[in-house]
């Protein structure tokens, strides 16, 4: 059963704060060129064939000692002069900027402390490895989409030591035998079939940027991603 819960017009720290726990995941819309494209692509997998209001998935961690609470996730970070590609730990103060992430979700499966324990030592795990963020697989997902029997197979692009955001915390899940998107590979799971999850959960919603214009059909989808330019 699902229980979806609007959260009032508040910042995003608010928001994060009051709803975060432990191995809860995170999804989040964001502003940058990137994400509107992620969010775009996943037309065909949303129930009005609009954009997605999510390009990004991770997983909260725990609170540290410096204050803050952690998330895990598979990222790509050109910021800071550095740049990290790959499962990362980083503040979960990186989504307060409501301007670059106007939306936000935060889904609970209501785990056990067990349970979360396992999830969360997954996540450490490829954490220490160095599990890198794949384009390849991402890509691979994408094309996959209009597809159901490809999408329950191995993404035909998988790499070897590598995942995309919301392929890691499926990843993570498959420690205790959790399928977010039950007949879907972890390694073509995307942001908004996570938002679509059908287990059991409460979500809570910070949506501020709604799709616009009336639902198309699939012919009319199909010429528009080849002929429209990411808006």
């Amino acid at each position: 059963m699902k229980h979806i819960v609007i959260a009032p017009e508040i910042s995003n720290r608010e928001f994060l704060e009051t709803y975060v726990g432990s191995a809860r995941i995170g999804l989040c819309g964001g502003t940058e060129f990137i994400n509107k494209a992620i969010r775009k692509l996943q037309w065909q997998v949303t129930a009005d064939g609009r954009r997605s209001p999510w390009s990004h998935a991770f997983m909260f961690s725990e609170r540290r000692s410096d204050g803050e609470f952690w998330v895990l996730e598979s990222d790509l970070d050109f910021r800071h002069k550095q740049i990290r590609l790959g499962v990362q730990e980083n503040r979960m103060s990186k989504y307060y900027d409501e301007a670059e992430y106007p939306n936000l979700a935060v889904i609970d499966f209501g785990l056990t402390p067990e349970q979360t324990k396992a999830v969360l030592t997954e996540g450490l795990n490829l954490l220490s490895g160095l599990s890198t963020y794949s384009l390849a697989e991402l890509l691979g997902t994408l094309m996959s989409l209009s597809n159901t029997r490809l999408r329950s197979k191995e993404n035909l692009l998988a790499r070897e030591g590598a995942l995309y955001c919301s392929a890691m915390v499926q990843h993570c899940f498959d420690a205790i035998n959790f399928d977010l998107k039950p007949n879907v590979d972890t390694k073509n799971i995307t942001p908004h079939d996570l938002f679509q999850t059908p287990q059991p959960h409460t979500a809570y919603h910070l949506i501020r940027e709604q799709p616009k214009g009336p639902r198309k059909s699939i012919g009319q989808r199909m010429m528009d991603l080849a002929n429209t330019e990411i808006l």
